[in-house]
């Protein structure tokens, strides 16, 4: 009997042991070496930019008198994967605020809508984590941010050491959980603008909803916090039916549309905060008169993170 006690304690250690070598290798970094962008020049351009075994189009805006204070400014695209409107939205405030306008493609035949834009590609099954099915953190969507911010501020000769990101509908997923799985993230501002449903700050809830079953640290929490971060939403997107919502259990416990859904991830973060007494620079902002509608938000979006 004592030989099986043994046994059985050495197997139950052995799994210990194992599972949190797994958890602890989860650095929230990337490896990913810079790559050195030649061919971009001044006014709009797209280029290819390598992730994983193939290449993504990223298209970009360099005003002409920009300078090496310029700072750059990632804009994620929504479910339509319009990277090029959303980057020729953002021109003229780019041209007004000496800003280096960054929009990656993330495509629907290298990309599923959810598991590899979304979550991220962080999971195989981002409705279904596990450890075994955790991929690589090189490989992660996530981790495409911070590398293309290295290769263009040194292909332009940058000397800003932070950006600000903003994502837009499906991208405001990807943006708000970037913020998340990237603690260490060097963004100065972030904006994430109607999103679907989050992924709240609670362990009792399994991911994609919630922290629970996922590598997500809540020790990361207060450093979070302490970014300033948007959150924007319109009033009047508050349809339970709109298209693409994505409406089950698990989502309609956060609301039942984009409006509460927004209020109830904010209220929930904010008395996260207020518990512990972590400062606290999330703001959430509700557009007067406005629905699901990109360009809106994005005009509220930029004069609240330019001003």
């Amino acid at each position: 009997m004592l030989k099986s006690f043994f046994k059985v304690f050495f197997i139950v250690c052995i799994f210990i042991f194992s599972t949190s070598c797994k958890k602890s290798e989860i650095t929230f970094t990337s490896n990913i070496t810079p790559q050195i962008i030649s061919e971009i020049e001044s006014g709009s351009g797209v280029f290819l930019y390598p992730i994983r075994d193939f290449e993504i189009e990223i298209y970009y805006y360099v005003p002409n008198n920009y300078n090496n204070e310029s700072k750059i400014f990632f804009a994620m695209h929504g479910g339509g994967r319009d990277a090029e409107e959303m980057r020729n939205s953002m021109i003229t405030s780019a041209n007004q605020y000496n800003q280096i306008i960054i929009a990656p493609k993330i495509d629907a035949i290298n990309f599923s809508l959810g598991d590899q834009y979304i979550l991220g590609n962080v999971y195989e099954d981002g409705d279904n984590p596990s450890e075994e099915t955790l991929n690589d953190e090189d490989n992660w969507t996530f981790s495409l941010i911070e590398p293309l911010f290295d290769s263009m501020t040194t292909s332009l000769n940058l000397t800003n050491e932070e950006y600000n990101i903003i994502g837009y509908s499906a991208g405001a997923q990807f943006v708000q959980r970037f913020i998340l799985f990237k603690p260490l993230a060097r963004f100065s501002k972030a904006i994430v603008a109607a999103p679907g449903w989050y992924t709240v700050i609670d362990t009792n809830i399994d991911f994609p909803y919630g922290y629970a079953n996922s590598i997500l640290d809540f020790n990361n929490i207060e450093n979070l916090f302490s970014k300033e971060v948007y959150y924007i939403v319109g009033e009047l997107d508050n349809n339970p039916n709109a298209y693409g919502l994505r409406r089950n259990d698990y989502a309609d416990a956060q609301g039942i549309n984009r409006l509460d859904r927004a209020l109830h991830f904010y209220n929930v973060s904010n008395n996260i905060a207020s518990e512990n007494n972590y400062e606290f620079n999330w703001n959430l902002d509700i557009i007067p008169n406005t629905n699901h509608s990109w360009q809106p938000s994005l005009q509220f979006a930029l004069n609240l993170i330019n001003n």
